[in-house]
């Protein structure tokens, strides 16, 4: 086969040194990839979200299939245009990718088809929301609609605030367009679980649980960021709470999807809150989940590549994935300023080989004229391990960020706090 990978990042990496393994794969090329993903793939220099160029590439290289992992190509319809030209695509089309495309579009599905979720409303006037918000205990959230990198969520420990973050959001266009309508909602207590299901349009197969860090900072403090680090079972994730997330949320989304005629194909992303009355919706996404797809493909016996055709080919009903029971941990390595305003340029060396039980995936880097490996970006390596426990795997993973020459560079020292404060009871 011929697979075109579309994405730069850790998750594209991740999926690219997964597809390479498969032995169905004869060539594999990642648009536009990093010098990462270029140990594995052929890179291509066409941008993510450059859909006429993609296309034509597939078509110019008889592409087999084409696995896209960003969110914003999706949401722009990258597969309705390959699928025009006769392209198999891993993927939702762009009418179901609006599950993740607009916040607003996510929460009124969740309502029409009795998903539990917070209390909410959606609004396209700033003096309603804040009139809404008031109403609200605290802490409000309030959601810029649209798509925001992953930064379009700010949680509010007053109604000042609130009214703040719906003013710079709604006026002073914080986000640009994501925020020209907002979703404000109740705060949901609980923790947080990342869970992840395949779908065929009609059938879903469940994955593997995972928690990611959202926060910058150790003690889960300091602003919202795309994800500082993952690991691999959640323990949050009981075979209950599975079965739950399945029932009450997973299943009812595609089959409510379908009934609506938007077909969902490829994988749906719920980040749940698993709160004193059970799982409840937070979000979806409509790709595979950064760095949650690092610890998942360290984790995946089976070849993907397979699991991907079927998803594609609508035959998802009868299909099985084999996972190593072992735990994953995924520690970020960002530039200093992230989530703000970063640097690029910085030098990194001595990026350790990749071994049985662990790698470093690229989230942002680029190879220099000098053949020197380089920052670009916020989110720049990804360093995954595995371990027979979540605190084994922990301690592969610091050992390795620890061998790493990058001193614009900063992480979390604490990835996976929940899990091994846990195996310590």
């Amino acid at each position: 086969m011929r697979i075109l990978v579309v994405g730069s990042g850790g998750r594209e990496h991740a999926l690219c040194w997964k597809i390479a393994a498969s032995p169905l794969v004869d060539t594999l090329y990642c648009a536009p990839g990093n010098a990462g993903i270029a140990a594995v793939a052929e890179c291509v220099a066409i941008g993510a979200e450059d859909l006429d160029k993609l296309t034509q590439f597939a078509i110019d290289q008889t592409i087999d299939l084409v696995v896209v992992g960003p969110e914003a190509p999706l949401v722009k319809g990258l597969v309705d245009k390959l699928e025009a030209a006769g392209i198999r695509a891993f993927g939702p089309r762009k009418n179901a990718a609006e599950i993740e495309g607009s916040k607003g579009f996510m929460k009124d599905l969740a309502a029409r088809h009795n998903i539990p979720t917070a209390r909410y409303r959606r609004f396209l006037d700033a003096d309603n929301a804040k009139i809404f918000a008031r109403t609200l205990p605290l802490p409000v959230v309030v959601k810029a609609d649209g798509l925001a990198a992953g930064k379009g969520v700010i949680i509010c420990a007053s109604h000042g605030e609130a009214e703040a973050a719906i003013e710079s959001m709604m006026v002073g266009h914080q986000f640009g367009q994501a925020g020209d309508s907002v979703v404000v909602e109740e705060f949901l207590e609980g923790e947080e679980l990342s869970f992840f299901a395949l779908s065929d349009g009609t059938h879903v197969l469940p994955m593997v649980s995972a928690q990611d860090h959202k926060r910058v900072g150790d003690g889960d403090t300091g602003p919202n960021t795309g994800g500082m680090g993952a690991y691999s079972p959640a323990p949050v994730a009981t075979p209950e709470i599975e079965a739950r997330i399945m029932t009450e949320i997973i299943r009812p989304a595609i089959t409510g999807l379908k009934s609506e005629g938007r077909a969902f194909k490829g994988v749906l992303f719920a980040g749940i809150m698993v709160t004193k009355d059970g799982p409840k919706l937070i979000e979806f996404n409509a790709r595979f989940g950064d760095p949650e797809c690092e610890v998942m493909c360290l984790r995946l016996m089976s070849d993907i590549v397979p699991a991907l055709q079927a998803c594609v080919d609508g035959t998802l009903e009868d299909f099985a994935l084999r996972w190593y029971p072992d735990s994953a941990v995924t520690v970020v390595m960002a530039t200093q300023g992230y989530p703000g305003s970063t640097k690029s340029g910085s030098v990194i060396r001595n990026i350790p080989e990749e071994r049985d039980d662990a790698t470093v995936f690229h989230c942002g880097t680029k190879r220099n004229a000098a053949g020197v490996i380089e920052a670009h970006g916020g989110r720049v390596l990804a360093v995954t391990a595995l371990g027979k426990s979540v605190r084994e795997a922990q301690a592969k993973a610091y050992e390795l960020v620890d061998q790493i020459d990058w001193p614009e560079g900063f992480c979390r020292r604490d990835i996976a706090w929940r899990a091994i404060a846990r195996e310590g009871k």
